[in-house]
């Protein structure tokens, strides 16, 4: 793995086990202020291979990985995006920079480690697939990858619903489109950063502005439905946390439009919950056929000697294709502003 490059230099470091307050430094007469943090990992832990995870192609304007292996997202408040920057700088230790409201660092901190899955625990996952022949090299080339999760339901959500049934580079081009539409664009040291819509700023939206982006009206209607859900209370992140896997699944499914694939992603990539995996994927079939070099493949028995972290599957397939086209770790498309 490359050496990345630390970062904020000259700024404090910062305590950050997310026990006290984040003590950032302010300048006069303004909240606005960077801070620096060190983040412990449990090792082996990759960068570069999570955030790949996370934002599947180098063409994401959302979660941009640079040339140098930083991480860099700016994350929307009511006070003002926050912009993190994310290096590694050996083995076991994240350093972070964070550049906004003072007041919104602490959660931008815990953002940070959801969305890497720093504190996960992936062992078993590991160890389960040294015994699976036709995985173990991948496993092995991927060690270090953490599952990743968005930070909201909401960004989960519209992932999942953007996705369904059309190509990776297709779904890809659609977000891209719609987020150039309705987020927030910020420049950060020269670096042209977007933050992901909000559920007010898609409900806002005119259809006109959203069919354009690409959506379909079947899901422009389920992503409305989610939406007014979620702004009416009635579908939350936390009565899905204190549900199994079956359950919160659902509960996910009674909203028109998500089936058991959607509600699956969204129990993987929103939740973090590694106890399922999305059969039925045309994508995730080619993509064992791309690992196992064979049509025919028992995946059950594979996912039963992978339980309950047969979501890692899932990733490692994304991530063997990535490497496959060239896209694994690449730096972000079009990061530069004009």
């Amino acid at each position: 793995m490359p050496m990345l490059c630390d970062i904020g230099a000259g700024l404090p470091l910062i305590d950050s086990s997310l026990q006290g307050e984040v003590a950032p430094s302010v300048a006069p007469g303004s909240t606005r202020s960077h801070s620096r943090h060190e983040l412990y990992v449990s090792a082996p832990f990759r960068l570069d291979l999570t955030v790949s995870a996370l934002r599947r192609l180098s063409t994401n304007i959302v979660d941009v990985l640079t040339s140098d292996g930083q991480y860099i997202r700016a994350f929307e408040s009511s006070r003002g995006p926050v912009v993190a920057r994310v290096a590694q700088v050996n083995a076991e230790a994240l350093a972070v920079t964070l550049d906004g409201d003072s007041r919104e660092h602490k959660r931008a901190l815990a953002l940070v480690k959801r969305m890497l899955g720093i504190d996960r625990d992936v062992t078993y996952f590991s160890r389960a697939a040294e015994g699976i022949p036709w995985l173990s090299p991948l496993a092995q080339r991927m060690r270090g990858v953490r599952p990743p999760r968005y930070p909201t339901l909401w960004e989960a959500c519209v992932n999942a619903i953007v996705f369904q049934q059309i190509s990776l580079h297709a779904a890809s081009a659609i977000m891209r489109r719609l987020i150039l539409a309705l987020g927030q664009s910020v420049d950060s040291e020269g670096v042209s950063l977007y933050t992901f819509p909000t559920v007010k700023q898609f409900l806002d939206a005119e259809d006109d502005i959203l069919r354009a982006a690409g959506l379909s009206v079947g899901k422009l209607s389920t992503l409305r439905r989610v939406a007014e859900a979620l702004s009416g209370d009635v579908l939350e992140e936390a009565i899905l946390e204190e549900r199994a896997s079956p359950d919160a699944a659902a509960l996910l499914r009674g909203i028109k439009g998500i089936g058991p694939w959607t509600a699956t992603v969204i129990l993987l990539r929103g939740l973090g919950r590694l106890d399922v995996f999305p059969m039925n994927d045309s994508s995730v079939a080619r993509n064992l056929s791309l690992v196992t070099n064979s049509d025919r493949m028992d995946v059950e028995s594979a996912l039963d000697s992978l339980s309950p972290q047969q979501g890692m599957l899932y990733y490692h397939l994304l991530l063997a294709r990535l490497e496959t086209h060239g896209d694994l770790g690449r730096a972000s498309v079009a990061l530069k502003i004009e």
